[in-house]
């Protein structure tokens, strides 16, 4: 409930009572999901490990024979390799013998896959491949008889790459990526990472949050030029712009976009006393903000979700993934991977390095995003019985493509949450 519909007097305190959402909908967002270690266990099962495709890594990660890079989904560690035939896997990243990890480095190139704890070796596409000490010492020991190694191997994922990106599930029956992202939102990533990509930098950190209060930011184009002090003084991004909204066929996918090229100002930035509206800033380095026109659309920034963890973002020409996965139910790792084309000439890829400093966690523009969802967790988690309210724009959930003064992708995460949790 919101303060408005349940009386302040009321004692706070779940205790075991069964969960309800609110009979608003997804206009109300019950505090409890941020902070309940029952929900945010049933998540990693119905969820992570459900029918949804996670975000494994980029092809161009993995791209020789031997190569693997680990990763996690949800909260289950995960190694992806390329097999001697250029085959990518994805493998549950623990032992069949005692459940360790295997492999213990961010990336590598290996023939094999061993396990440190007790040599079990495997495949590059997790088959067991031999055991120590197998037939025992002088004939005595070893395994039984009846032992097999194809009866034991890492767990596999289903894999799928699209666009340089690999994908991963644990589900047994999924459509393909592809129609899982549904035509608008597939269209919108072949526009962005449709040809060879280049990394140009990594880096990643922790911020003390629930994931879902990421989840939601990302899709809060309605707080991105009121926080953002960068964004909105220097007419990166603000939300009078031309620009709008999308949301998939499912609603828990979306695009926001926005033209730089057609801004009329919006009195709101002074009546309001908006506090990101500084025009007595300036830049020591304006060429930070130099840009050529990529894209005859004419959007110029974008930032693009892809249920349950992943976002693709296109700023002036700095082009970036980020990925995120939760590490308790208050803590959440980011991570950032900058990108450029093999086309790229060295002009236009010093210009994307340059203006990766616009984000990240020390960014010219998302710094502000490492705390303020920590302010959230922190705001909530005494109130569980409480719920955000999420208005703007109306109650519907559907596409807004004249106006980002909206929280209609916000509703759409939970119009999807709400339906693969059963709630």
């Amino acid at each position: 409930m919101t303060g408005a519909s349940m009386p302040s007097d009321v004692l706070e305190n779940p205790g075991s009572q069964p969960f309800q959402w609110p009979s608003e909908g997804v206009t109300r967002a019950p505090y409890r999901l941020f902070s309940d270690p029952d929900i945010y266990a049933a998540e990693q099962s119905r969820i992570f490990r459900g029918p949804v495709w996670s975000f494994l890594c980029l092809e161009v990660e993995i791209p020789k024979p031997g190569d693997y890079r680990t990763t996690t989904v949800g909260e289950t560690p995960v190694v992806v390799t390329r097999d001697r035939e250029g085959a990518i896997h994805a493998l549950v990243n623990r032992c069949a013998h005692k459940g360790a990890l295997v492999c213990l480095k961010k990336k590598d190139n290996v023939a094999s896959l061993t396990c440190v704890y007790h040599a079990w070796n495997y495949e590059l596409d997790g088959r067991l491949k031999g055991v120590a000490f197998r037939n025992g010492i002088r004939g005595h020991g070893g395994m039984p008889a009846d032992f097999k190694t194809e009866d034991h191997r890492l767990q596999p994922l289903k894999v799928e790459s699209f666009c340089g990106m690999v994908f991963g599930t644990f589900a047994d029956e999924i459509d393909s990526v592809e129609t899982y992202l549904g035509e608008d939102m597939s269209t919108f990533l072949k526009r962005n990472l449709g040809r060879p990509l280049r990394i140009l930098g990594t880096h990643s950190q922790i911020i003390h949050n629930n994931w879902k209060l990421y989840a939601e930011n990302l899709r809060d184009s309605y707080h991105a030029t009121l926080l953002h002090t960068f964004y909105t003084t220097f007419k990166v991004n603000r939300l009078d712009m031309d620009g709008g909204i999308i949301l998939s066929d499912r609603k828990w996918h979306h695009i926001s976009f926005a033209r730089r090229a057609k801004m009329t100002e919006a009195e709101e930035y002074t009546t309001s006393n908006v506090h990101s509206a500084n025009y007595d800033s300036a830049l020591a380095g304006p060429g930070l903000l130099e840009a050529w026109d990529e894209f005859d659309d004419g959007i110029t920034h974008s930032i693009q979700t892809v249920f349950p963890n992943l976002c693709v973002q296109f700023t002036l020409n700095s082009l970036a993934i980020r990925f995120f996965a939760p590490r308790g139910v208050d803590k959440t790792e980011l991570f950032w991977i900058y990108l450029g084309y093999e086309r790229d000439t060295p002009e236009q890829t010093d210009m994307r390095v340059m203006q990766s400093n616009l984000t990240g966690a020390a960014g010219l523009v998302s710094l502000e995003d490492g705390c303020i969802n920590e302010f959230v967790q922190r705001g909530t988690r005494t109130s569980p019985l409480q719920a955000s309210f999420m208005e703007m724009g109306g109650r519907q959930v559907a596409s807004e493509k004249q106006s980002r003064a909206t929280e209609t992708a916000v509703r759409g995460f939970w119009h999807g949450y709400r339906e693969i949790m059963g709630f």
